[in-house]
């Protein structure tokens, strides 16, 4: 299933998309794509639905986050060991953890802000992986048993504040903006080998990024289990799993964002984002 979130943010409604690419209205059966309609037996009920009995949903509504009410948004640093290479960097011996704060999240279309005093905003298509079944210490055998499923991810960075202005990365991941997610969560029944998948991301037209999942050094197991080690994972929690080469920062000379210009970015089977930069 392709499960989405349409409306105005912050009233966003459940929906599906069916297999013409018609918007059905889930609003009868659950009250948002969130965790606790995320477990296996809530999934399979919403499986057990003729689409076609579903509203449709008119227009062109804006699209939401494809998650509501996130707890957790966990991301993973150098994960592809490309991305690595050209950023200068070690290959981590453990995953890197930092933490993209809930009120980055925006929908996958919506207008993603360059901070104020911003000189060096970046771009990073990434696969998302979206907890189903909470828990701790996890085994990697059992760990895609936690996954409900996943989405594209733009993990939108700035360089300055996130390495030059000491501390941690977080400051320069978390700004508001900074986390469009969507524009679906497809089950993971849908995507049988997530470290298989083409991922790319263009700026005014411009490819930058076009890599594959298949690049990734920790694997989608050992992330859930690693990260049950130190937090439990919560239905509903987000992670995002690296990116691969192609940011602006790994540019020769580097290019950064500024107001006026459109991302396009997406992932094989999981969807397409387009955002509009704008000052902030």
């Amino acid at each position: 299933m392709k499960l989405l979130r349409y409306g105005p943010a912050g009233k966003e409604r459940p929906a599906l998309l069916d297999e013409n690419g018609t918007l059905r209205d889930l609003s009868a059966h659950i009250n948002d794509i969130s965790g606790e309609f995320l477990n296996p037996a809530a999934l399979d009920s919403l499986r057990q639905l003729d689409p076609n009995s579903l509203p449709i949903v008119e227009g062109q509504p804006r699209i939401g986050a494809c998650v509501g009410q996130i707890g957790k948004f966990i991301c993973i640093g150098l994960n592809y060991a490309d991305h690595a290479a050209e950023t200068g960097a070690e290959i981590p011996k453990e995953p890197i953890i930092f933490n993209k704060w809930t009120s980055a999240i925006v929908g996958p279309n919506d207008d993603v802000e360059i901070p104020r005093d911003s000189v060096k905003t970046d771009w990073e298509v990434e696969l998302g992986i979206v907890i189903g079944t909470g828990g701790r210490y996890i085994s990697e055998a059992d760990a895609m048993s936690h996954v409900a499923g996943y989405c594209v991810i733009n993990d939108v960075s700035e360089r300055e504040f996130q390495t030059e202005r000491g501390g941690t990365w977080d400051k320069g991941k978390g700004c508001d903006t900074f986390g469009p997610t969507g524009p679906w969560l497809v089950t993971a029944d849908e995507i049988p080998n997530p470290h298989q998948l083409n991922m790319w991301l263009e700026v005014d037209g411009k490819r930058y990024q076009n890599g594959s999942t298949s690049t990734m050094i920790f694997k989608v197991p050992e992330l859930v289990s690693y990260l049950s080690r130190f937090m439990s994972l919560q239905a509903g929690d987000v992670i995002s799993t690296g990116t691969p080469p192609g940011v602006g920062m790994g540019q020769k000379p580097p290019v950064y964002l500024r107001a006026g210009q459109v991302m396009r970015l997406g992932i094989e089977g999981l969807g397409e984002q387009c955002q509009k930069t704008i000052q902030a």
